[in-house]
């Protein structure tokens, strides 16, 4: 089933996500009802707090295949790149974001066992930004203070001339 997407300045996207314990029947569905929903909305990667599940569930498909990725733990974030992110709880909204250019991230997959990867490029920035929605961040959070309020100011403007 196709979820609705939460979008700013929506409250669960500022809310940090739970740890999920097992990995039941409600999760599965959780799952399979995300992947349906990133694939329909045409995105490279979601949150679950992104579409009102506040657990700490992500996935993401950077042109290689599905990857889902269940309280995941970044480390060993290594070199720097800029460059402008999309969300889609920000539709219209692009802005340049400075992420590691490799980590290491540890997770737990949907069967529920515990594994490593090493991403880099485009997959290591896709998790960084979902993994950010998890911590209840968004792409706002990444600039400074003037720039965030430019950027919000701009966003809001933008939903409001859509009505």
């Amino acid at each position: 089933m196709i979820l609705p997407i939460k979008t700013y300045p929506d409250k669960i996207l500022k809310q940090k996500t739970k740890r999920v314990e097992k990995i039941d029947k409600e999760i599965e569905k959780l799952i399979n009802d995300m992947i349906e929903t990133m694939y329909a909305s045409n995105g490279a990667g979601l949150a679950a707090n992104q579409v009102g599940v506040a657990k700490q569930i992500l996935m993401f498909d950077n042109g290689k295949g599905l990857k889902i990725l269940i309280n995941p733990k970044i480390s060993n974030r290594r070199g720097k790149v800029i460059a402008a992110e999309g969300c889609l709880s920000f539709p219209g909204l692009e802005i340049p974001v400075k992420r590691p250019e490799k980590i290491n991230v540890e997770f737990m997959d949907r069967q529920g066992i515990k594994k490593e990867m090493k991403a880099e490029g485009l997959a290591a920035r896709i998790i960084c930004h979902e993994a950010d929605h998890l911590a209840g961040k968004t792409i706002l959070d990444t600039l400074g203070f003037i720039r965030k309020l430019s950027a919000r100011r701009k966003y809001l403007k933008e939903i409001k001339n859509r009505e």
